[in-house]
């Protein structure tokens, strides 16, 4: 596994990556400096993403300065506009420098959020950094970095995933209910939860490609779960839930099915219903210990209070003592027998 730096992202940088999600930023420069990571250029989108590349990626890159470079496509997924990561290494740079970068880039991925990194790049000259470098890259991509222990894993479930026989649309009935594919973003978002770059995930089931899709990431307050859970669809969530119980510190990761009642469609009802079972076996399978499974029915439900005493039940300690059975009613006084002495 890839070893961390410990050096984060500075206040202004953290900022551009939030503007990221629904600005018109283009392309975002990242450099470390003082032991951080910090942003030093950005252009904002000016005509299609490949008229833009070559408009600004190679005047970002400098001869002997390591960089990290985030370009966004115009393509979306479900989270937003999909980006690249593209990191610069050039053999001219210190081996030191070359080092901190590569090192470092796990953690910029988990700030930025990996679900929105549709492709990585690594590029070591200036001919590389440029659109047709790029469409070389995508064509002639060579064997893959080796892969950390949460990759390998990831990758077999996707193997496991891909052989096992849906049929023809995609679909697989088991004795457990219905099996739909998940999203490569789904699984991502489950990686990232685990790692700490979200503490709540939402998943939809779209009922026309039967899969299941990550719909939301993001990291909310306790107070803000409520309203994370639509009141006319059915959804899927894990939270976890930060808290303290007899004195420890807890990270529980609680699952919830969330199903409006009779303001969804029969075929949803059903899906969601079929659906679930499988799919907590493949979040299992990835990983994530899930401490409590809940059904509801209202966001409200979802109170400190309610997923506390969820996860620690309430015991009754006191038990009331055994009382003993009353003899039957009208026994009369008890008789007084002598016995009798022989004459």
């Amino acid at each position: 596994m890839s070893h961390q730096t410990g050096i984060q992202a500075n206040a202004e940088l953290k900022k551009y990556i939030s503007k990221c999600r629904d600005s018109k930023l283009r392309v975002l420069k990242v450099t470390i400096e003082n032991e951080q990571m910090t942003m030093a250029k950005h252009f904002f989108t000016k005509g299609t993403w490949e008229h833009d590349f070559d408009k600004y990626v190679p005047s970002l890159i400098e001869e002997d300065q390591p960089c990290y470079i985030l370009y966004r496509f115009d393509s979306k997924n479900s989270l937003g506009h999909e980006w690249l990561l593209l990191s610069w290494s050039p053999d001219s740079a210190p081996v030191r420098q070359k080092m901190l970068y590569a090192s470092t880039k796990a953690t910029l991925k988990q700030e930025f959020g990996s679900a929105h990194i549709k492709d990585e790049m690594h590029a070591t000259v200036k001919e590389e950094v440029s659109l047709k470098g790029y469409k070389a890259h995508l064509s002639g991509v060579s064997a893959p970095a080796p892969l950390t222990d949460r990759e390998e894993a990831l990758k077999e479930l996707q193997e496991s995933e891909h052989n096992t026989n849906y049929g023809v649309d995609a679909r697989q009935s088991t004795m457990g209910g219905v099996a739909f594919p998940i999203t490569e973003a789904a699984k991502q978002g489950i990686v990232d939860l685990q790692r700490g770059s979200y503490n709540y995930l939402q998943f939809r089931i779209d009922l026309e490609e039967e899969k299941i899709n990550l719909s939301k990431a993001s990291k909310i307050l306790l107070e803000e779960l409520p309203l994370q859970v639509p009141n006319d669809q059915a959804r899927y969530h894990l939270y976890i839930f930060t808290h303290t119980h007899e004195g420890d510190h807890m990270d529980s990761t609680v699952f919830i099915y969330s199903m409006p009642g009779y303001n969804c469609s029969i075929k949803e009802r059903m899906m969601y219903s079929s659906c679930k079972g499988q799919f907590l076996e493949i979040i299992e399978k990835m990983g994530v210990e899930i401490t409590k499974r809940l059904e509801i029915d209202d966001g409200k439900e979802l109170t400190e209070e309610y997923l506390y005493d969820e996860i620690h039940p309430k015991r009754n300690l006191h038990r009331p003592a055994f009382a003993k059975p009353k003899g039957p009613p009208n026994r009369g006084a008890k008789r007084i027998t002598k016995s009798q002495t022989s004459q």
